[in-house]
């Protein structure tokens, strides 16, 4: 007898966990799982899932630690987190985030999708702080008559937009009642306030703003404070957002959009049914059309190295996997779209860890974006947008590198036919 499915009455006929993996043990072959990432993955789904399969394919975006890692299980991913970093055998496929859903539904359709949700509400559900790739995946799934599945949790935030799911979107649900993961907080150091501060130098009042994910972006949304009337329209935020709201510098008139979030306790309440938060499909956060309607859009984002060509590797260290395009590749190009729109790439100018120069005089590996607005360092502020080659290669001798490089790189330089002073 298969196990009893969602209803579609407002409310989740849920079953238990051994019902769950007795639905999921019958699946053929080697299916593929497309599971929430970030700080969202339904952890108690995806281990009854480990436990009923000998193999499968899991498919996730920035998978944090302890996702499973064994023999039979085959890594996939457009994004690498700290939970696939490194690991043998990973399957990493290169893909502007925009592009993932596409990705889904033409050539890697799921055989089931594992969501975290709300408790119901109204005959629906919502993805809450991950939203993402997961509607595309669900609609991929449905297509081909795979499973999607709900780990229903009454510490999911209830968001709304394309978060919300009706209840016969989904086949199987299971309850938990667990607080949802949060990172570490790293308090930016010294060198990532000098480089927030600069970069807010760059932001004007009014903008609309895109941050990644690090010491650096917080910093900036630290060093914004005093602004008024800015906007939101990102991938993702996380608590430096919140705090610029209490400081009053958003635009109270506009809602704030994003993909994902995550962060601290308090942000996941204040996200919660709250009608200014406004989160969409990856299709639409992060298509370049609709990011270069947006007013002044000021996209901050950090790279591993820069060249002398203005060029970014934000993907991989020593030729080896680090990460992935991710959303940088969909912003830059939709911040110089856009009216007054601005595309900013943010760097340390050393990396203390190898103890060597992120500006190099040409990237050795792949190139994640190019055609910047301007190159932010500790150091300094290089414009290269509407600067000729050399002049662009000069200023980020001058104004990104770090001191101790520079001479090296007014060589190299040299020797790639750029005339350094």
């Amino acid at each position: 007898m298969p196990a009893p499915r969602a209803g579609k009455n407002g409310f989740v006929r849920t079953i238990s966990d051994s019902q769950l993996a007795a639905a999921l043990s019958r699946l053929p072959g080697v299916p593929r799982v497309v599971a929430a990432g970030n700080f969202a993955t339904p952890a108690r789904a995806l281990a009854l899932l480990d436990g009923a399969l000998a193999e499968y394919r899991l498919f996730m975006l920035n998978a944090q630690h302890g996702v499973p890692d064994r023999p039979g299980v085959t890594l996939e991913t457009p994004f690498v987190g700290p939970g696939m970093r490194g690991k043998p055998g990973l399957r990493y496929f290169p893909s502007r985030l925009s592009l993932v859903p596409p990705l889904l539904k033409q050539t890697l359709p799921p055989d089931v999708v594992l969501l975290h949700t709300s408790v119901p509400r109204d005959g629906t559900v919502s993805l809450g702080t991950e939203v993402n790739i997961l509607p595309a995946a669900v609609e991929a799934a449905r297509a081909r008559g795979g499973l999607v599945v709900a780990q229903v949790n009454p510490q999911m935030p209830f968001t709304n937009g394309d978060a919300v799911l009706t209840l016969d979107e989904i086949d199987y649900a299971i309850e938990v009642d667990e607080p949802l993961p949060n990172p570490v907080p790293r308090p930016p150091n010294e060198v990532s306030q000098t480089i927030g501060a600069r970069v807010a130098e760059l932001v004007p009042e009014g903008a609309t703003l895109q941050l990644g994910i690090g010491a650096v972006p917080d910093a900036t949304l630290a060093a914004l404070t005093a602004r008024r009337g800015l906007k939101i329209w990102s991938e993702m935020f996380s608590d430096g957002v919140l705090g610029l709201d209490k400081a009053g510098a958003l635009d109270e008139e506009v809602p704030l959009t994003a993909s994902f979030v995550f962060g601290s306790a308090e942000l996941y309440d204040w996200v919660d049914r709250n009608p200014r938060v406004r989160m969409l499909r990856t299709e639409k956060t992060n298509d370049p059309g609709l990011i270069a309607r947006q007013p002044a859009l000021v996209s901050v984002n950090s790279a591993l190295q820069v060249d002398l060509y203005a060029q970014a590797n934000a993907g991989r260290v020593h030729g080896v996997i680090y990460s992935g395009f991710g959303g940088q590749t969909d912003f830059v190009v939709g911040a110089l779209h856009s009216p007054g729109g601005r595309a900013v790439i943010a760097l340390p100018s050393w990396h203390p860890k190898a103890d060597v120069s992120t500006v190099v005089p040409r990237l050795a590996g792949p190139v994640t974006s190019f055609q910047h607005s301007f190159i932010v360092s500790e150091q300094g502020t290089a414009t290269i947008w509407g600067r000729d080659a050399a002049s662009q290669a000069q200023e980020i001798v001058d104004n990104v590198a770090h001191p101790d490089a520079r001479e090296e790189l007014r060589e190299g330089g040299r020797a790639l036919g750029f005339p350094l002073r």
